[in-house]
């Protein structure tokens, strides 16, 4: 920025202006005034929404109050996870919550909840929406950002947790009808043909390296690689 001086004729400043002192306090204390203001209006914008976010923390975090049965696949997995952690010996309970967590909020909820359009897929997110959420669900999340902590949100895991684990087991019977029942009832949604058309395009692109790394017997290996360069029907 260049501005007129007495003695040189021009005076050159480096992208901003520097002020006297007075202006700078003034600047500062303007600063301050206005991160206050808004601070004001994210807490009461928390408060208004702090019923919501907590029913929606209960009903996902809860075996008794979602409306529905709990999926037998929620059961069976954990179930899994805890036979593995009997298996190797691992009796700390933070490792199996850490597991539990890993595979289903962090992996599950926290993703349909921060991209709503993988559920409707007219909705439209906006940066700031994503960044709002980032903030509420990360793992960083902390009283100092809105005021408290997501209310109660690990109690209810631990809750939950200790819920599914006093359920009956799900035998392996159990579940494969489950799942076959899953795809009964849903045939109709997903299309089998597309489906082998995009594993068809992925095998072509990288034919050369599954024939070199695939662990399948070389006949069954060279069919599939010659299904492939055939193309989708």
């Amino acid at each position: 920025m260049i501005t007129p001086d007495l003695e040189s004729g021009t005076k050159l400043w480096h992208l901003v202006k520097n002020h006297d002192h007075l202006d700078q306090r003034e600047g500062d204390r303007g600063s301050k005034m206005v991160s206050e203001i808004y601070l004001t209006r994210l807490l009461a914008t928390k408060g208004t929404l702090q019923k919501f976010v907590d029913d929606l923390f209960e009903t996902i975090f809860s075996t008794a109050h979602r409306g529905s049965a709990l999926p037998l696949a929620i059961k069976y997995m954990f179930d899994f996870l805890d036979e593995q952690a009997d298996q190797h010996q691992i009796h700390d309970a933070d490792v199996r919550h850490t597991w539990k967590s890993n595979c289903l909020p962090l992996r599950f909820w926290v993703n349909v909840i921060k991209n709503p359009q993988f559920v409707l897929f007219n909705i439209y997110k906006s940066s700031s929406t994503d960044a709002y959420l980032s903030v509420v669900l990360g793992k960083d999340f902390s009283s100092q950002k809105l005021g408290r902590p997501v209310p109660r949100s690990h109690a209810n895991r631990r809750r939950y947790y200790a819920d599914i684990a006093k359920m009956p087991a799900i035998s392996d019977q159990d579940m494969s009808a489950y799942l076959a029942e899953q795809s009964r009832l849903h045939l109709s949604q997903f299309n089998s043909m597309s489906a082998l058309h995009e594993i068809y395009s992925y095998i072509t692109k990288y034919k050369d390296e599954v024939s070199a790394d695939s662990p399948l017997p070389r006949a069954a290996g060279q069919a599939l690689l010659l299904g492939a360069g055939a193309g989708p029907p």
